[in-house]
């Protein structure tokens, strides 16, 4: 029996928009070429885990290294919030190019020596830091192209992001320059959508999927997720009123995908991004 979500025709609308990356970069920053998301996982076995002192450890990190490295242009945490591992801590950096991954690496090692010049207490800083987490993680690289919608002002609290992972179906040689066009047509249904504070979509560049496709939405609340898809609707209504246009170009953009994809819901965390 065939099924229909009423939300893929908008869902599938907004795929044809671009593919650039899980961060939050403001206006007039440099535009990020790679970012990096590695995840981590919470020391379930720490018993007096306190998410202030948590968040004091990674604000000092932040301050005297990744704010003070040039090679880093934004930095941000994301919790768990409606994922199937509530022991999620993501961290996402970016950076102007692949060999600035690197150098990165290099500038934080300096600056951790610099700002810890006493060995113990690097020491024992550190082992305080990794205390809060487990010894597994998970790094994934991303590559960013054009189309993001930028936060318009640095957030003064923590925010929704809802993250949707779709798959490529990668059709023919040379399919990118054709999705490309059909993507760039749909790039007011981003902008006009109040409830959208900041988009940032991303492509896979290093990792375990090459098919991967990622969407990040910033929101201010949860409550404004479902507000968006329904605004999303009434916009995709008035760009294309007509239902056979707007399932023509369902079909055009589908044949690039799997038809398969993943929802995550994280809480943006304010005050420890760059």
């Amino acid at each position: 029996m065939k099924t229909t979500n009423p939300l893929i025709s908008v869902l599938v609308t907004l795929l044809l928009l671009f593919n650039a990356t899980i961060i939050f970069a403001q206006n007039g920053a440099e535009t990020p070429k790679f970012i990096t998301v590695t995840t981590l996982h919470w020391n379930m076995h720490l018993e007096d885990f306190d998410i202030d002192k948590w968040k004091a450890v990674e604000k000092e990190f932040l301050d005297k290294v990744t704010m003070k490295n040039e090679h880093i242009i934004g930095a941000s945490f994301y919790l768990h919030r409606f994922t199937a591992d509530n022991t999620e801590v993501v961290h996402v950096q970016s950076y102007s190019s692949w060999e600035a991954i690197e150098k990165a690496a290099e500038r934080s090692q300096e600056l951790v020596k610099e700002e810890w010049a006493n060995e113990n207490e690097r020491v024992a800083f550190f082992k305080k830091r990794d205390a809060y987490y487990s010894k597994e993680h998970s790094d994934e690289i991303y590559a960013t192209v054009s189309g993001a919608k930028n936060m318009a002002e640095e957030p003064t609290k923590n925010m929704i992001c809802y993250v949707r992972k779709s798959h490529f179906s990668i059709p023919e040689n040379g399919w990118w320059e054709s999705f490309d066009k059909l993507r760039s047509e749909n790039k007011h249904l981003i902008e006009k959508n109040q409830y959208l504070k900041a988009y940032y979509p991303s492509v896979h560049a290093w990792g375990s999927d090459r098919t991967d496709f990622i969407e990040a939405f910033y929101l201010n609340s949860l409550a404004d997720l479902d507000k968006m898809f329904d605004r999303f609707d009434e916009l995709n209504k008035e760009a294309y009123p007509d239902e056979k246009v707007r399932k023509e170009r369902g079909k055009k953009v589908g044949r690039y995908f799997t038809g398969l994809h993943s929802d995550y819901i994280y809480t943006y965390m304010v005050g420890l991004s760059k």
